[in-house]
């Protein structure tokens, strides 16, 4: 089996055991939580993508891992964490907490997305091994984040339809 597929098998099968685990532990304990409760607990696990930047380490990274996808990868991460920290730091005023949540979902999503767009583009698969010690974060870290995006999503359209209802 080639280096490509092998990675292309681990892209897709990240998410199954994620997707298990959320569906049987994490999903039932945010739905039963306050929603802003929750939206700290899924902010938490983001703040830590300041960690992206280390894409742009040479020599944790390969020389020859696409500079597109480095550096798309590394800066919006790191933009994903600082607004998840500022959203955490700023729990207790609703009116900014809210905003940041929204934005931290926004740019992750759009993070993730672009960052699978310019691995197909720029052919990461071909070159996984550029990759180096980074390789863990497509296959075990991002599952998790995308999963949680989309979890946090559901949580703001569920409590603004709870907000639309009792109004």
């Amino acid at each position: 089996m080639s280096p490509a597929v092998i990675f292309n098998i681990h892209l897709a099968l990240g998410y199954v055991p994620w997707l298990l685990c959320f569906a049987a532990y994490v999903w039932p304990r945010l739905r039963s939580m306050e929603p802003m409760e929750a939206q700290r607990a899924i902010a938490t696990l983001h703040s830590f993508r300041f960690f992206g930047l280390v894409f742009l380490i040479p020599g944790v990274v390969g020389p020859d891992l696409a500079p597109g996808f480095a550096s798309f990868a590394a800066y919006g991460d790191f933009a994903t964490g600082l607004l998840a920290m500022l959203a955490l730091l700023l729990a207790a005023r609703p009116a900014i907490f809210w905003p940041l949540v929204v934005a931290f979902n926004v740019v992750g999503v759009v993070d993730l997305a672009g960052d699978y767009y310019h691995g197909v583009v720029l052919d990461l698969p071909g070159h996984a091994g550029q990759l180096g010690a980074t390789y863990a974060i497509p296959i075990l870290y991002v599952p998790l984040l995308m999963i949680t995006h989309v979890a946090a999503f559901y949580l703001l359209a569920r409590a603004r339809r709870r907000q639309l209802a009792a109004a």
